[in-house]
């Protein structure tokens, strides 16, 4: 009978020069380095940090010296988790800190861990994950597909991740701060509104080629300039129909209803006797769609509702409601949040007199800061206007 031979584990020669470094030969019958070093953790356990694999006795004592720092300086975590991997560590800090969060930031920061984080650096070492390789492969994939602002909340959350490591002594610091974002912010505002034109293009087309609930939800992000999920948030207590006056205090989307996020975001606008009209003819539908059943329309109830069974509409319904239009008219296709793109830049351009950006950044809900880097190049063509207007105001 043949027995198989098992394969052999390369014999460690160690030196004299240094009694935890050892020579070993590969299958190649090269001769490699490496070294062993036993120690005690800070609960008194013995363990033992190995390496191998490295190209000279010099590099092999380097890098246990390197060890032998850490432990002397008492950082035991540090060469105790030398081989957690990204992905490994990101899970054991949402695991840690999950129940500390709302429901909606687990669920966001879960998805993206699973999405973004795993899948572009979760085989990278933690200890070892270098700036540059960090920005080649996470940052710079993740603008090819997304807007800067999504970039910015995805590269946010790893440092929240990485700054947990650092407090917990598992690294020594944070090597990804400070990191600017080049993304395409600006091309895509250009590329994602409507002219005035367009805009009343868009919604006449839209009032007879959709819902009654979704021609009114794109009139009122149109004329407020405020985001999908905000519209979506709305209920009928919001909405101050003799002061025509519109009230946001919460956002809805697929993760739920929850507050807003800043401060700015809560905010009571001025809307138009035209939204007005439309919202009131809506809320008569409303009544009629709601009894049909058989239900009553109430004040806590949201506003866009579906016109098959009268109940909220999903998150993703405007977003369909817009593709479509798309493809029936010769309308350029923009998105949900295209309108408040397309709000903001009228309010800039056709507005007598100009509106102070501070009066669009309250609208908005956005600050000044926010309004000027979005909207930079719009308000830059509006100052090299105003010096010919001045020139032909004073006509020399």
């Amino acid at each position: 009978m043949n027995v198989k031979n098992k394969s052999k584990k390369p014999k460690k020669n160690f030196t004299s020069k240094e009694p935890e470094v050892f020579w070993h030969l590969n299958a190649k019958g090269e001769k490699l380095w490496g070294f062993r070093h036993r120690y005690y953790d800070t609960f008194g356990k013995r363990r033992e940090k190995p390496k191998q694999g490295l190209a000279s006795e010099n590099i092999a004592i380097r890098e246990l010296l390197k060890v032998k720092t850490e432990l002397i300086n008492g950082n035991t975590k540090r060469v105790d988790n030398s081989n957690l991997t990204i992905s490994e560590w990101v899970d054991i800090w949402f695991n840690e800190n999950e129940r500390h969060w709302a429901i909606s930031t687990q669920i966001r920061r879960k998805g993206i861990i699973k999405d973004q984080i795993k899948p572009l650096v979760g085989k990278y070492k933690l200890a070892k994950l270098d700036r540059s390789t960090y920005i080649t492969n996470y940052i710079n994939e993740l603008v090819k597909s997304y807007e800067t602002s999504s970039v910015e909340n995805f590269h946010n959350i790893f440092r929240i991740a990485i700054n947990a490591a650092v407090d917990n002594e598992i690294i020594p610091r944070n090597r990804f701060s400070r990191i600017k974002i080049a993304g395409k912010e600006e091309e895509k505002v250009n590329e994602n509104y409507l002219t005035a034109a367009e805009l009343k293009e868009f919604l006449v087309f839209s009032k007879s080629n959709t819902t009654i609930t979704n021609h009114t939800a794109m009139m009122l992000l149109a004329y407020t300039g405020l985001r999908k999920g905000e519209a979506n948030g709305l209920r009928w207590g919001d909405v101050d129909f003799d002061s025509m006056k519109l009230t946001v205090e919460r956002t809805r989307d697929r993760d739920g209803t929850r507050k807003p996020k800043t401060k700015n975001s809560y905010r009571t606008i001025n809307i138009s006797n035209l939204l007005v009209e439309q919202l009131k003819v809506y809320r008569k539908w409303c009544i009629e769609a709601k009894f049909s059943n058989g239900k009553k329309l109430l004040d806590d109830d949201f506003i866009f509702i579906s016109n098959h069974d009268a109940k909220p509409i999903s998150d993703d319904c405007l977003n369909k409601s817009f593709n479509f239009l798309a493809k029936k008219s010769n309308i350029k296709r923009i998105t949900p949040h295209g309108m408040r793109h397309t709000h903001a830049t009228i309010l800039l351009t056709q507005s007598e007199p100009r509106l102070p950006v501070a009066v669009i950044a309250k609208r908005l809900g956005n600050s000044i800061q926010m309004i000027n880097n979005v909207y930079g190049h719009v308000i830059e063509e509006i100052e090299v206007e105003s010096v010919s207007s001045f020139d032909d105001a004073v006509n020399l």
